[in-house]
């Protein structure tokens, strides 16, 4: 029986079906996310990509895009200049197009960020129309505290208004960064970035991980969960840690509520096959609500 998926006002109704099914596509029915993070290629540059640690089958782009083709994911989030590179050969991948990105080249330090558009949603429509790939979703980053946040949640807003228009679902990355900022994991604070992204209608939104010391990031969560409302929250992977580790960590922020993950090193820094496999475990806890250890099975037996 399929779960009720609320649909947004701001959604017409001749896009309601649309939505819907792009909704299904991406949780498979779970009413959560399973996002493969590719999009670091602009915003880590060849750090992530290449080097001490990093399987060698990283260092080409087709790497992503074969990891996606092959394995259980809710969506794969990208550019939309190398999906169109690749696209064409991974026809069965579902996407989600960022429509900004930056380097991190100049540091927080230096100037406060700013992520400007690189495409938009006219462009993205048009390319979905061309191209016939399944592009369901649309995602844009925001750092709250930079003295350019007015202007990220201007853009931001109009997104999330014309991809529902569309019939697209919406990933907001939420990130407090800035000279205001003093810590960019304050619990209160990444429970004020789920809070905007409620505001600005979006269905999920990526957030770092709270921390604060002495106490469990898992329960530090349950803040974010709840200022989101609506919105699903899901934690970003982070850097590459063990797997065991990094399933364990995912299990817990499900338990507590979260709607999914959004993971890209510890999946593409892999060699194939276990890129592929750990995919797969995380998609048990996520979509199949698998303990642990039958995630770690299903990673063991790939």
């Amino acid at each position: 029986m399929k779960k009720t998926i609320r649909v947004p006002l701001d959604v017409p109704k001749a896009m309601r079906k649309k939505y819907i099914q792009n909704c299904l596509d991406i949780t498979h029915n779970s009413n959560r996310i399973m996002l493969f993070a590719g999009d670091q290629k602009i915003e880590h540059l060849n750090k992530d990509f290449y080097g001490q640690d990093i399987h060698p089958d990283d260092a080409n782009p087709e790497h992503l895009f074969r990891i996606a083709g092959k394995a259980k994911i809710g969506v794969f989030a990208s550019q939309l200049g190398l999906i169109a590179k690749y696209g064409a050969d991974y026809k069965n991948v579902c996407y989600l197009v960022k429509l900004n990105s930056k380097t991190n080249l100049i540091k927080t330090e230096q100037k406060d960020p700013y992520n400007g558009k690189i495409t938009n949603i006219n462009e993205v429509i048009e390319f979905q129309k061309n191209s016939g790939l399944k592009i369901a979703a649309c995602g844009y980053t925001i750092y709250l505290g930079s003295e350019y946040e007015a202007e990220m949640l201007e853009e931001a807003s109009r997104m999330v208004y014309e991809a529902h228009k569309n019939g697209l679902l919406t990933v907001l990355w939420i990130y407090p960064r800035g000279k205001a900022i003093k810590d960019e994991k304050e619990p209160h604070l990444i429970a004020g970035a789920t809070g905007v992204a409620a505001c600005l209608g979006s269905d999920f939104v990526k957030i770092n991980y709270p921390k604060k010391e002495g106490e469990e990031s898992k329960e530090l969560l349950r803040e974010a969960i709840q200022s989101a409302g609506r919105t699903g929250v899901v934690c970003a992977g982070g850097s590459s840690v063990d797997v065991k580790k990094f399933l364990q960590r995912l299990y817990d922020q499900i338990r507590v509520g979260a709607c999914g993950n959004a993971t890209g090193r510890n999946i593409h820094q892999k060699g194939f096959k276990k890129a592929v496999a750990m995919c797969n475990a995380i998609y048990a806890i996520t979509v199949e609500n698998k303990t642990v250890d039958g995630a770690l099975k299903v990673y063991n037996l790939d």
